[in-house]
């Protein structure tokens, strides 16, 4: 099949290249000249493992192409995925639409012939009964028909998500566009990957309660952990307690800094727009956002009680240095958005601390949102002369350090573990004075 993909950023190219390697044809568009060409010399514009590699083989082989005129694109295509950035609107949370409606203008006036379009970007509910309009106003002539098909990548194992994925969702009730998709889907359908087939709004819907229930959970095992830390319980083993229980699950239990990334807070707060529009309060996602929100600074707090001591205050850790190992919202990917390092380095810089930073793939991202940090090349130069190491995010690079290296180099030995990655006695037997999450 001929496959468009209007946008390529990080949805768009890892759809697109999985896309490819199901041996369609599919052609990336972007209005980015730099980095079109930059794709075309098989350079990505973003972390992702395995991704480039995916990319060059298919590049090769002559299944995926990279292209600024979205015109020749959509010619002739038997489906034109819309791809493109839905970020949060300023003021009100809502996703911001306008790049996918100034998309599907485009393709209103350069469609050749009877075509499915695929809103793949993740979009409020009705998203896709505006896009219908604007086609049908401008195009009466055409037979296009609009489907939903949300997409459920996890940053850092894309990839695999898109070729072993749990459930592909599908949002349309027409025979001919489901049957188009079918085509789209059928090695994932070989595979006896479920398709599920709903009504375009239900499928718009589905996208935006998966992602808040995720944060849900997130946010309850993070409140949990602040409770365990009351009490004198252990998170992990709480979590693993409830976990075991099918109904519940284990996965997302993980107690930490709070989520951040490309969509929990995004969709969070597009969720809480549509349903103030619509009348129908969640009141559950408006405590998982103010939660999550208060998280990340209070983690801040944490660091800095870590730095003062019992009895201190925070007029004692002006002066003070802190190493931040990890930056990016999570491990395997560069992306920065919403990271909880954020909040937790504008935390200590107000409190008067000098804040170096590490991240294996994120320094970059990094440097634009915090340029006042010190970057170094590696976890132990940003150690030297550090009043405590703080553990942001669980790259795997963070798993085995060198606790005797790192006493050597630091001013002293305080280690704040915001992913509970070591062990208390471990740490404690090395001389640190380690802090953890709920444990």
């Amino acid at each position: 099949m001929r496959i468009t993909m209007i946008g390529s950023g990080y949805v768009g190219l890892v759809s697109g290249a999985c896309f490819a390697d199901f041996g369609h044809d599919v052609i990336c568009v972007d209005k980015d000249e730099t980095k079109i060409a930059a794709l075309e010399a098989g350079r990505m514009p973003i972390f992702e493992p395995g991704l480039e590699q995916l990319v060059a083989v298919n590049v090769a082989a002559g299944r995926l192409t990279f292209t600024t005129d979205l015109a020749s694109a959509v010619a002739g295509a038997d489906a034109i995925f819309i791809a493109v950035g839905t970020p949060s609107r300023r003021g009100d949370g809502h996703a911001d639409l306008s790049y996918v409606f100034a998309a599907t203008e485009e393709i209103a006036a350069a469609v050749t012939g009877p075509t499915v379009v695929v809103t793949k970007s993740t979009v409020p509910v009705g998203t896709g009964d505006r896009v219908e309009a604007i086609l049908r106003e401008q195009r009466p002539d055409m037979a296009i028909a609009v489907v939903s098909n949300p997409e459920f990548l996890r940053e850092g194992a894309a990839i695999g998500d898109f070729k072993r994925p749990d459930r592909i969702v599908i949002g349309t009730e027409d025979e001919t566009a489901q049957a188009v998709m079918r085509g789209v889907y059928r090695p994932l359908y070989l595979n006896e990957s479920p398709i599920l087939f709903v009504s375009r709004r239900t499928s718009e819907l589905i996208k935006y309660a998966a992602n808040a229930f995720l944060a849900t959970k997130i946010t309850f095992i993070n409140e949990i952990a602040d409770l365990c830390e009351a009490v004198g319980a252990d998170v992990q083993d709480v979590s693993r307690g409830i976990g075991l229980d099918n109904r519940i699950g284990k996965k997302f239990l993980h107690a930490g800094p709070g989520y951040g990334g490309s969509c929990f807070p995004k969709d969070t707060l597009a969720l809480l727009k549509t349903a103030e529009d619509y009348q129908s309060p969640v009141h559950i996602v408006e405590a998982v956002v103010k939660v999550n929100d208060s998280r990340k600074r209070a983690m801040g707090r944490k660091v800095i009680a870590a730095l003062t001591g019992e009895g201190g205050s925070v007029d004692d850790v002006r002066g003070k240095t802190v190493a931040l190992l990890g930056l990016t919202f999570k491990p395997n990917t560069d992306d920065m958005r919403d990271a909880p390092s954020l909040a937790i380095a504008t935390a200590l810089a107000d409190a008067g601390v000098t804040v170096r930073g590490f991240d294996p793939e994120g320094m970059e991202a990094a440097r634009a949102m915090m340029p006042d940090l010190t970057y170094c090349r590696d976890a132990y130069e940003a150690a030297e002369g550090a009043d405590a190491v703080v553990i942001v995010t669980e790259w795997d690079a963070f798993r085995a350090l060198d606790f005797a290296r790192l006493k050597t180099v630091m001013a002293a030995p305080v280690l704040v573990d915001l992913r509970n990655v070591y062990n208390r006695g471990q740490i404690e037997a090395a001389g640190f004075a380690y802090t953890a999450v709920g444990r």
